[in-house]
This record gives structure tokens, C-alpha cells and sequence, in this order.
């Protein structure tokens, strides 16, 4: 341990991956949070279930996720490409075709997200109806900022 550091209770010193191969997402310098900031991510989630379905070409990918721009579209499929979430496939055609399709890794996955996806279809009316309460509640006494 640095010196200067000091150990806590419940919180291994070691930030890295411990004996068993696990981060410690706790841990500020842990890479566990790079990886969670990006499969937390909106367009990754969307990306990952699209592809869950079967290999689509990146046309097919931005006609289906509404409102995702081309932009943000490549950079997230680069990032899950790079992170083993999917394969991209060229085929030196002409016109040049690319397919996007998940991996084993990526699907695994997705069987997280699914029950995610879920609870928030069919909990949105209580989220907005909690906002609405909260929204009323903060213009009555004002802000505590």
C-alpha cells in the first residue's frame, strides 16, 4: 500500500483485479467503470438487444433505433466492437456491404438487460407520476441549492 493510504473496512486496498478475477467498480481507478459507463449507455443498450434479434447492416441499425445520429452510431459501434460486444463483417461487394452481429460475450449480456429494459417500460407511469410529485413539491418550497 502507498504511504499515506489508508485501509478501510470492507474495501480491499488493491484496486485491481483481486484473486478471483474481479474488479473493485467501487474503486476510482478501477476499469470496471469504464466498462459499466459504457454498457449503461442508452445507444449500447439499444444497439446490443437490435442485434439480439440477428446481423444488421448499419442503415438497418439507424432506421430501427430512432433517433440515434450517424455520428453516435459508429462511435458506440466502434467502442462494442472493440470491446467484444459485436463483430463487424465487410463484405468487398460493390456497393461495399458491412454487418453488424453480436458475439456469445454481447449476448450474455443482453440477458441482463432484458429485465432492465423491462422494469422501465412498465414503470414509467410511476417514475413520471414520482417526477410530477417531486417537480410540484420543489417549486412550493422552493430550492435548497
Amino acid at each position: 500500500m502507498q504511504e499515506g493510504t489508508f485501509s478501510s473496512p470492507g474495501f480491499p486496498a488493491v484496486t485491481g483485479p483481486s484473486d478471483d478475477g474481479r474488479g473493485d467498480v467501487y474503486a476510482a481507478d478501477c476499469p470496471t467503470r469504464l466498462l459499466l459507463d459504457r454498457i449503461a449507455d442508452k445507444w449500447t443498450v439499444l444497439l446490443l438487444t437490435t442485434l439480439d434479434d440477428g446481423p444488421m447492416r448499419f442503415n438497418a441499425l439507424k432506421r430501427r433505433i430512432e433517433g440515434v445520429s450517424q455520428k453516435m452510431l459508429s462511435q458506440t459501434l466502434r467502442q462494442i466492437e472493440r470491446d467484444g460486444l459485436v463483430t463487424r463483417t465487410v463484405d468487398a461487394g460493390v456497393p461495399v456491404s458491412v454487418t453488424y452481429a453480436i458475439t456469445p460475450l454481447g449476448r450474455e449480456l443482453v440477458k441482463s438487460l432484458r429485465p432492465m429494459i423491462d422494469w422501465a417500460e412498465t414503470r414509467m407511469d410511476q417514475v413520471a407520476a414520482a417526477r410530477s410529485a417531486y417537480d410540484k413539491g420543489r417549486g412550493e418550497a422552493g430550492s435548497d441549492i
